[in-house]
């Protein structure tokens, strides 16, 4: 069982800057692949990017490519999303997950666990 607390979502203007965090519960974290999704109001949810057990992969949705940089410290059981020249498209509850998977995927159903979200808000 994994719990998951996502921090640090606010408002910023357009071409700031914001890390998320994502704090894990239990001794098993760096068993998990970890992702951070978002969802826009009235859209989907949506991958936004992903990082392997140990933090050598990471993938990103072509969107982001570029502007948002995944990490992760096993040592302290968090995932981070580095969030640089932030567009109002940004704008959206973001959210991390955890999957028992080897290599984090781009689906929802992928993740067992789910944190509550942190909102992003990009001002224009």
């Amino acid at each position: 069982q994994v719990q998951l607390a996502e921090s640090g979502g606010q408002l910023v203007q357009a071409g700031g800057s914001l890390r998320l965090s994502c704090a894990a519960s239990g001794r098993t974290f760096s068993r998990y692949v970890m992702a951070w999704f978002r969802q826009a109001p009235g859209k989907e949810r949506e991958f936004v990017s992903g990082i392997s057990r140990s933090g050598d992969s990471t993938y990103y949705a072509d969107s982001v490519k570029g502007r948002l940089t995944i990490s992760r410290d096993n040592a302290k059981n968090t995932v981070y999303l580095q969030m640089n020249s932030l567009k109002p498209e940004d704008t959206a509850v973001y959210y991390c997950a955890a999957s028992g998977l080897l290599v984090p995927l781009r689906q929802e159903y992928e993740y067992t666990y789910w944190g509550q979200g942190t909102r992003v808000t990009v001002s224009s």
